[in-house]
């Protein structure tokens, strides 16, 4: 007549390895896989579940010990300047990876169950109560306010508003916005062009008062280029670029159909 044995029930097998190691007193960095590949697989043969996910999840692991054993016993590979391999090396950081979240789950069930034992009183206060307001009186508020320290109060409400100003940016001028009309841009180009002919292109740039000025003369430019009244040449790379004016009239900017 057989003994009934009633086995531990398990999260899954790392669960169990881990069981065993503390059973056994083992040091998780130096397991000695043929005796835990026994006692695991010992327990898997007196398992009786129908689940199969959960029972597949234990043959796994049992597949996987059973090939770290046979690792274990070959012989290991030498490789040049490497060091060989420890075919636990995986198993011992997936087992502490393990043990790591199931110490943190245990330490949030404690404190789940500590706070289950608290218990928070609702307020009872009287509506009221709780509605009363005391009256101020304003000769009360007013009572030690002297003409000193209102004055002291009015430098101090002062100063924060001088402290608030930029004492560089508060003495700039107001930045106006530079107006500049490319007809009239395009008429002096032409005027210009008309004038020299053949000129230089960083001379015309150089002439402008202004970067918005030489912005629009630049375009200026290309609008002319554009409907051929000037061409462009430019010997070498990185050389002055020479303007030469090819039209004989000026045409204003309505005519150019811009």
């Amino acid at each position: 007549m057989s003994i009934p044995v009633k086995l531990e029930v398990f999260e899954g097998p790392l669960d169990l390895l881990l069981h065993l190691i503390d059973k056994n007193k083992i040091n998780i960095y130096d397991i000695p896989i043929v005796e835990i590949t026994e006692q695991y697989l010992d327990y898997i043969n007196r398992m009786e579940t129908k689940n199969l996910e959960l029972m597949s999840e234990f043959l796994v692991m049992a597949a996987t010990l059973i090939n770290i054993k046979s690792k274990m016993l070959l012989p290991p590979e030498e490789k040049e300047d490497e060091e060989p391999l420890d075919p636990r090396q995986e198993l011992v950081e997936r087992l502490l990876e393990y043990k790591m979240f199931k110490y943190i789950s245990e330490e949030l069930k404690d404190k789940e169950q500590d706070a289950s034992r608290c218990l928070f009183k609702k307020p009872t206060i009287p509506d009221e109560i709780a509605a009363y307001k005391e009256e101020i009186k304003v000769e009360d508020l007013l009572s030690d306010i002297t003409l000193a320290k209102l004055q002291q109060i009015y430098k101090s409400i002062v100063k924060k508003q001088a402290d608030k100003i930029d004492p560089i940016r508060s003495k700039f001028g107001k930045i106006e916005k530079e107006e500049i009309n490319l007809s009239k841009k395009l008429i002096w180009i032409q005027e210009y062009g008309l004038a020299h002919k053949r000129f230089s292109f960083r001379n015309l740039l150089e002439s402008q008062c202004s970067r918005m000025e030489i912005i629009v003369t630049f375009l200026g430019i290309l609008e002319l280029i554009k409907i051929g009244r000037i061409k462009i040449e430019q010997e070498c790379l990185f050389d002055d670029i020479t303007i030469t004016y090819l039209a004989e009239d000026i045409i204003p900017m309505e005519e150019a159909n811009f």
